[in-house]
């Protein structure tokens, strides 16, 4: 984990956040010592990840439409 002075994150704020996204985690020191870590908040899941719709439709007639687009003309 990179540490970083106060000064350094408060100057490149956009690029500390980047490398706490590649990493895992940064530090940042004050000049009384303490510190503090920042880590990306985990997603909740794929952004593919999508409600599905009720058409209406069953089962048997999805196959159904299936059969009659492989049927030869």
């Amino acid at each position: 984990m990179k540490i970083y002075t106060y000064s350094e994150a408060r100057q490149s704020l956009a690029s500390v956040l980047e490398e706490a996204h590649r990493e895992g985690a940064v530090g940042i020191r004050r000049k009384d010592g303490r510190m503090f870590v920042i880590r990306p908040e985990p997603s909740n899941g794929s952004p593919l990840d999508i409600k599905g719709m009720d058409l209406g439709v069953t089962t048997d007639e999805i196959v159904g439409f299936i059969r009659e687009s492989r049927r030869e003309p």
